[in-house]
């Protein structure tokens, strides 16, 4: 999407998870739009419901009826994006009955062209196939830690968007060597709380994959030294892959990077809410902004 000036695109958690906060706080994101960084944008809202088993990433709490989800995106022209990133999809489970419904759903509403997160080549192939409406987004799932292979997946015409690992996010040498095409490829997540140094996160994503499909329950162990801390907003600020607003507008944007990614899908209301405030909007309107949202007494934050 070209503009008159450089835009920052944000690509928002919860789309089946968060409806309710999103569906007070897009009138105001959009009808108040002086409270608010002028130079961002929302570029999607990525999201599964509860009980799929094509999901990934996080297990899926979201139960927001689909329909619903559709109105409030097509009515601000906003892009869906499914996320599919299960890594351990075989051939039966392609005719998921669900799945392929939402995908249906999903595929051709409203003006936004719609995407899908994605982590399994079988179901790119049977997605490209069958449902053609869709782009791509390479998941952060894969963990892509080597440049080289960060640098290939970029290299696919298969992905609109690649989410690399967090741990890339300051490789400014090798980042700013990217063609400019490639840089608007790439798709940086911002907020990431897990330890930096860790050695475990892609079987922590594949546990999330066994948990959707049924296949185990059971509780993946962080290996963080601060893993009983839980999410914390002001330790993800501390992280060194965190990128900041000012970090968006005084290094990223200038060397052609477009679009970043917040994460906290498993989170609450209340702290996805925090990210909004802090990433999108203008400090002297954050109260203003929060007040409108907790008084709001139909939401429930907590």
């Amino acid at each position: 999407m070209k503009t008159s000036s450089p835009k920052a695109y944000y690509h928002l958690p919860g789309l089946f998870e968060f409806y309710e906060l999103y569906k007070r706080f897009l009138p105001i994101f959009y009808g108040h739009r002086e409270y608010f960084y002028e130079w961002c944008e929302i570029g999607s809202i990525y999201g599964a419901p509860m009980d799929c088993i094509w999901g990934g990433g996080r297990v899926g709490f979201g139960d927001e009826d689909t329909e619903n989800v559709i109105k409030l995106l097509a009515e601000y022209n906003i892009s869906a994006r499914l996320t599919f990133s299960n890594s351990l999809l075989r051939k039966e489970h392609l005719q998921d009955k669900k799945c392929n419904e939402i995908c249906a759903a999903f595929e051709h509403c409203g003006k936004a062209v719609n995407g899908v997160i994605i982590y399994s080549e079988l179901l790119l192939k049977y997605l490209k196939e069958k449902y053609p409406g869709f782009y791509f987004v390479s998941s952060t799932t894969k963990v892509l830690t080597d440049f080289r292979q960060f640098k290939s997946e970029l290299e696919r015409d298969d992905f609109r968007y690649v989410v690399p690992d967090f741990r890339l996010n300051k490789r400014f040498e090798e980042l700013k060597n990217l063609t400019y095409i490639e840089k608007q490829k790439v798709e940086f997540l911002c907020n990431e709380c897990c330890w930096f140094d860790c050695y475990d996160r892609k079987e922590c994503y594949q546990s999330v994959s066994r948990k959707s499909l049924g296949e185990d329950l059971s509780e993946h162990i962080c290996v963080s030294p601060d893993a009983s801390r839980g999410y914390r907003f002001s330790d993800a600020m501390n992280n060194p892959g965190f990128i900041g607003t000012e970090d968006i507008l005084n290094v990223y944007m200038p060397e052609g990077f477009s679009n970043f990614k917040i994460e906290g899908r498993g989170l609450g209301s209340a702290l996805i809410l925090e990210f909004l405030l802090y990433y999108m909007t203008k400090p002297e309107y954050r109260l203003k902004v929060r007040e409108e949202i907790y008084l709001d007494s139909m939401l429930d934050l907590f």
